[in-house]
């Protein structure tokens, strides 16, 4: 599926994924109790009051729009035929019980691939962007990966459990896909490891991909299969590292039997 953007600049695109991280917060601010499920596993209210409020923004933008909870919405404007992944409240869990480490992950993707990206907390109003070819921020300010590049030193966050102790040097589990890969993109990680296969849609990474790769991490799957993608029930393993090297020697060690 080619993709194509005729008359938006990364400003205005960046301004537009912005507007929808506004919106997410308004809407959620007013939900009092966010423990409720719906009959879809996995899936919380808020994830749809979330949904709502985001696609009450892009809609109307004329792009194209594939959401964890609401599925692929094609393009209004022809003429501009980019397509926004988004995951309205990634760490849906973690929302429902206080932990504050969940996001709005946004990523607009154009016939090259990932485009523009926001990430942000929900939770603490932290914000990650980037552009591609023009760096990443946190907040306003450059941010880079740590440039760590042994697995005994690295400090990784995972999903799931590799089989046995890949020999890093500590290890969290945050539960925030999107916000994990923007920890390594700005160093508070070294990598990011999902041994979780079958769980993480593109929603779940590809701002973050964006942000590590404008940040000088690398990303790649576990699988060795591509990570764009635009359908609704594709399911990958991302990997990232602050090196090609950190990065190489994680996957060999999550390999081993």
């Amino acid at each position: 599926m080619r993709l194509y953007r005729q008359g938006v600049d990364d400003r205005r695109m960046l301004s537009l994924l912005g507007q929808t991280v506004d919106a997410v917060h308004e809407a959620l601010s007013v939900v009092e109790d966010w423990r409720p499920m719906t009959e879809r596993p996995t899936q919380y209210a808020i994830d749809l009051v979330a949904d709502a409020a985001a696609l009450q923004v892009l809609a109307p933008s004329g792009v194209g729009v594939l959401s964890e909870e609401s599925g692929l919405h094609a393009p209004t404007d022809a003429t501009s035929r980019v397509t926004v992944v988004v995951d309205p409240v990634d760490g849906s869990t973690n929302a429902s019980r206080g932990v504050p480490w969940y996001a709005t992950s946004l990523c607009a993707l154009d016939e090259e691939g990932p485009w523009v990206a926001v990430v942000a907390n929900q939770a603490t109003g932290e914000r990650f962007e980037a552009v591609r070819g023009g760096g990443a921020r946190l907040n306003g300010r450059p941010i880079v990966a740590s440039g760590c590049i042994s697995l005994a030193d690295a400090m990784v966050g995972i999903s799931g459990m590799p089989r046995a102790h890949p020999g890093w040097r500590q290890f969290r589990a945050l539960g925030a896909a999107a916000l994990d890969l923007c920890a390594v993109a700005c160093g508070r990680l070294d990598a990011y490891l999902d041994t979780s296969d079958g769980i993480h849609g593109a929603w779940d990474y590809l701002g973050g991909m964006l942000i590590c790769h404008e940040a000088g991490a690398v990303v790649a799957e576990m699988g060795g299969r591509d990570l764009v993608v635009i359908e609704h029930d594709a399911r990958r393993a991302p990997v990232a590292a602050a090196t090609t090297a950190l990065l190489d020697q994680l996957m060999a060690a999550a390999r081993k039997p």
